[in-house]
């Protein structure tokens, strides 16, 4: 499309498009513009012209986004939130801000990161929005897109001759918060507690696996891979909750990061036992778009983040 073209393109058709992508209604759309829903109806309609599909279906549950629309949808928010960015002022007061920001996570986040800067947050900016998503395979693209303002999640401390699944790009910055290990848990009572702990007893178990950064395989799997060894997995789940539970009661054995580890046995009643073969440590590690940094917005949230959770760590923080 033509700059001229564009030109002639009413912006807030696309607003009216993004929206509805999200509230998936045409009632709740308008509402959220505080638009009448006969105004809406007639946007959609333009939509439909303009882009020569019909864009949503209806069905029972409500609007159902065509292929064209789901095509459509990355490219909106980046947009918007582009938009968004170029009418941000120079400065930001977090106390009148009703900023929404959007963060991803990894599960273990919400108990062991969450608690100590979500209260300072939420203290300091009592009007602002924060929307979580869960951390998988197209989050660093969603980072880089700027539909996502930071991220959470555990990376390991490789060492020579190991790589990370998932390679950080150049344009990502990104600071370690806080290091830890990993443990396995088991159910009191188990079997395994009244043999001799080692890596042979440790492989000839089977296991729990959560899926983790949308991975399946951890850098463990990796390593023992390389050593001719495989862990044998039974069930693999989506979360380290699903993981704790089911852990509790049959005689799989589930590898977790020590601290989470803690917060959890005494409730499921799970015993720890240490990780019987060398493993490098891992640091739950905050990323950042590194071309947004200098956004007050941006900059406030990720400063309040490191000053709140650097007591977490022992060992010194890494910034790229």
């Amino acid at each position: 499309m033509s700059i001229e073209a564009i030109a002639r393109m009413d912006l807030s058709l696309l607003v009216c498009l993004k929206v509805l992508t999200e509230e998936l209604s045409v009632t709740r759309a308008a509402h959220r513009l505080c638009l009448s829903q006969s105004s809406v109806s007639k946007s959609l309609a333009k939509l439909r012209n303009l882009f020569d599909d019909p864009l949503f279906i209806r069905s029972s549950h409500g609007l159902r986004p065509t292929p064209k629309t789901l095509f459509l949808k990355p490219k909106l928010d980046n947009l918007i939130a582009q938009l968004e960015s170029i009418s941000e002022p120079d400065t930001f007061s977090p106390a009148s801000s009703t900023h929404r920001f959007d963060i991803a996570l990894v599960e273990s986040c919400y108990s062991l990161i969450l608690p100590h800067f979500v209260p300072a947050l939420f203290s300091q900016a009592p009007s602002i929005r924060l929307k979580t998503h869960n951390w998988d395979s197209d989050t660093f693209i969603r980072l880089q897109h700027g539909q996502l303002d930071m991220g959470i999640k555990g990376r390991d401390i490789t060492q020579p001759g190991y790589s990370q699944p998932q390679e950080i790009p150049s344009d990502i910055s990104f600071t370690e918060i806080y290091r830890d290990e990993q443990v396995c848990l088991v159910r009191k009572g188990h079997p395994v507690l009244k043999k001799k702990w080692d890596l042979s007893t440790y492989l000839a178990m089977r296991h729990i696996q959560a899926t983790c950064d949308g991975n399946d395989r951890w850098l463990l799997d990796h390593q023992l891979a390389d050593e001719g060894l495989e862990r044998d997995i039974a069930m693999l789940v989506p979360d380290f909750n699903s993981a704790v539970s089911l852990c509790s009661y049959t005689d799989f054995i589930f590898t977790v990061p020590k601290h989470f580890a803690h917060m959890v046995a005494e409730n499921h009643k799970l015993r720890l036992l240490p990780l019987p073969t060398p493993l490098p440590p891992f640091a739950y590690t905050l990323f950042w778009n590194k071309h947004r940094e200098n956004e007050a917005a941006i900059r406030w949230i990720k400063d309040l983040i490191i000053n709140n959770t650097q007591p977490l760590n022992l060992l010194a923080n890494t910034v790229r």
